[in-house]
């Protein structure tokens, strides 16, 4: 009997060693690191405080920055034509103080665009405008009411959003959750996949019932409905 209950709970911990691990719910249905899925470069080192200083940095100018638009009551344009004409004129008293003195300036990297670069930007924006563009094609001429009815609860949403907050706000609020969530995910992933599992069954059961009941009864398009009466 105990050697039958041991190769049960053999075959038991072989069949669990064989499940796929696509069955562990993990956050955005991603298959690799957190860090490979933020591009593997240095604004993932950034994000997930690799560079902690940079980091941190970031936050400290963000919070500042935020602070003199909302506080100050400055407008944007001032205050970037303040910031760029204090940088442009210390440079140049810098440079002029440096051949007076006959010392040699540090060389600065050059900055430069590659084609390649471009060219990839250039592709990955015009895929994403045009789908944008065939979303909004077909929202004008009636051709989808479930899309339709989707946009048109986001962008309600985003105006109450946005009637609480003002842009600089939903800013800097975006950069601080984009600096730290990251980190915080990275150092507790697991325990975070776990509970967003349980919400993510949660929700799903929620949905399915709200699609079935509701959604699924908006018909696709209001000029067919109209033809059919």
């Amino acid at each position: 009997m105990e050697n039958s209950g041991d190769s049960c709970d053999r075959e038991g911990a072989a069949a669990a060693s064989q499940a796929p691990e696509s069955a562990e719910y993990r956050l955005f249905g991603r298959q690799s690191t957190i860090h490979q899925c933020m591009g593997g470069g240095f604004a993932a080192d950034v994000l997930l405080w690799k560079q902690w200083r940079l980091s941190l940095g970031t936050i400290v100018i963000a919070t500042v920055a935020w602070i003199t638009f909302e506080r100050s009551g400055l407008s944007f344009l001032s205050v970037c034509s303040d910031i760029l004409l204090i940088l442009i004129v210390l440079l140049f008293i810098r440079a002029n103080y440096a051949v007076i003195r006959n010392k040699q300036l540090p060389e600065l990297p050059e900055l430069v665009l590659s084609e390649e670069m471009v060219n990839n930007a250039a592709a990955s924006f015009r895929v994403k405008i045009n789908s944008l563009l065939l979303m909004a094609h077909d929202i004008t001429f009636g051709k989808d009411f479930r899309l339709f009815f989707k946009v048109v609860v986001s962008l309600w949403l985003l105006s109450v959003i946005g009637s609480f907050f003002s842009f600089f706000t939903l800013a800097y609020i975006g950069t601080i959750i984009s600096i730290t969530l990251p980190a915080v995910y990275n150092r507790h992933e697991a325990r975070v996949d776990r509970c967003f599992g349980v919400l993510h069954k949660t929700f799903s059961r929620h949905y399915k019932i709200v699609d079935e009941n509701f959604i699924n009864r908006l018909p696709r398009s209001l000029s067919s409905k109209e033809k059919n009466m």
